[in-house]
């Protein structure tokens, strides 16, 4: 699983304005609030809008608010306006990858670890989020105690 930056910034951006809905925040509080580069910030909020996740307002109350309530958004949703599929097997979708001979089979592996991953990140709302309150689907796996160790060499695995 790889977040990018710009996934990240995204769905973070995203809490702060539900953590104020219906309420509106300018670019510069999300910005300081979250750490997040104003510039990059920007941009990430004109792919949210155009998303139709997020609306703008110019003017004294104005700022940026969610478009639909928390609770209609999930974390997915945001992701793929900045990532496109939410699991990717170079470039393609895992279903459109086929492999020979012995790696035969690990097409159905990548869909399987999509459906996986999917699951949990269009289950969870930006609701679910904000409240602390994460649905039993994932509220277990947090609970496991393996969810919490990296396995492997490599970084971050």
């Amino acid at each position: 699983m790889r977040i990018t930056a710009r996934v990240d910034y995204a769905v973070r951006a995203a809490l702060e304005l539900a953590a104020v809905a219906p309420e509106a925040l300018t670019a510069e509080r999300i910005a300081t609030n979250q750490g997040i580069p104003a510039r990059f910030l920007q941009t990430i909020l004109g792919d949210l809008q155009h998303a139709r996740l997020v609306t703008s307002q110019r003017g004294r109350e104005g700022g940026y608010r969610l478009a639909l309530p928390p609770s209609e958004i999930s974390i997915a949703r945001v992701m793929r306006v900045e990532q496109g599929f939410l699991a990717e097997v170079h470039g393609r979708r895992p279903e459109e990858v086929a492999y020979p001979g012995a790696a035969e089979a690990l097409a159905s592996v990548w869909v399987a670890a999509r459906e996986g991953y999917r699951r949990v990140l269009e289950g969870v709302t930006l609701a679910d989020v904000i409240s602390g309150d994460l649905p039993a689907h994932a509220a277990e796996l947090v609970a496991l105690e393996n969810a919490w160790r990296s396995f492997g060499d490599a970084p971050g695995a």
